[in-house]
């Protein structure tokens, strides 16, 4: 399998023993992983970061937040490396600081598809209210509760919102953000992927019932592999950290991958190996290990 095809996390990589690769790109999911609890990076990290990067190291951020959210990473670790941000819809350039953050690539989520996904999980999950992420905007149904960190700048359906002809129609879509009052979170993942199919992308990274649905071939994994590939790094080279499922399919590919101590079930499984928790830096941990090895 090429590092540009679709990666699932039914397609774990052939294992490589550790010793023998070093490590050229460390990928990272944030919240719950190098963030803590109260979303700080704590020093410890910022100089493992700082001193992966001295050893020739590329670090990656990926993660299910929007770009605009970025400066909680920029503004500690001194504009290290990019991030893959909407779960894969876009790619942005952090090196600038807070403020001056560059798309450098997007993969927008058609808004035929996104239509068909919005009225298909309304039958599926009756109850289920959208949010609609675009580049630069972040729109909302009325009845969508209060989960993120701004003010919607339009609250109209997402029928209306997603319509060729409704507002922002010029500015493409990055994600859907679906959620149900009162089902269980995997229950409600488990749903929507068995109604939408192949139609779109289904994870989570919320405890609550709150689902991000992203274009068919849209993940953490396949647009890390597409940024992998056109640096010449293979997935034996990555290491990657995650925590929840949206990060499942990257820790699959990735030649060698950390689940954190406070990770989901499906992470733990999906990684090959554990780290402790992200309020005791296991980020930090690893690359200090991984660091020591070199030669």
């Amino acid at each position: 399998m090429r590092d540009n095809e679709r990666v699932t996390s039914a397609t774990r990589q052939p294992e490589t023993p550790a010793s023998t690769v070093p490590p050229r790109l460390i990928a990272t999911d944030l919240d719950g992983t190098l963030l803590r609890d109260d979303k700080s990076v704590s020093p410890r990290t910022v100089a493992a970061l700082a001193a992966a990067e001295e050893a020739g190291i590329e670090v990656f951020f990926v993660t299910g937040r929007p770009a605009r959210w970025m400066d909680v990473v920029s503004e500690h670790v001194h504009g290290h490396g990019l991030a893959i941000c909407g779960n894969g819809a876009a790619v942005v350039d952090l090196h600038g600081g807070p403020g001056t953050h560059r798309f450098v690539k997007v993969r927008e989520l058609a808004r035929g598809n996104a239509l068909g996904a919005v009225r298909l999980l309304r039958d599926a999950a009756p109850g289920t209210v959208y949010a609609i992420e675009q580049t630069y905007g972040f729109n909302q149904e009325p009845d969508y509760p209060k989960l993120h960190m701004e003010i919607p700048d339009i609250l109209l359906s997402a029928e209306e919102l997603l319509d060729p002809s409704g507002p922002l129609a010029d500015e493409p879509v990055l994600k859907i953000l679906a959620f149900h009052p009162t089902l269980d979170p995997d229950a409600f993942l488990t749903l929507a992927r068995y109604a939408l199919g192949d139609r779109v992308n289904v994870t989570r990274s919320s405890p609550s019932a709150l689902l991000e649905i992203s274009g068919p071939d849209v993940s953490k994994a396949s647009t890390l592999a597409l940024c992998c590939a056109e640096r010449g790094v293979s997935h034996e080279e990555v290491v990657a950290f995650g925590d929840m499922p949206n990060d499942v399919e990257m820790l699959t590919w990735a030649g060698r991958s950390y689940a954190m101590g406070n990770a989901h079930p499906e992470v733990v499984s999906a990684a090959s190996g554990r780290t402790v928790a992200n309020n005791d830096d296991g980020v930090a941990v690893v690359i200090e290990e991984l660091l020591g090895r070199l030669p």
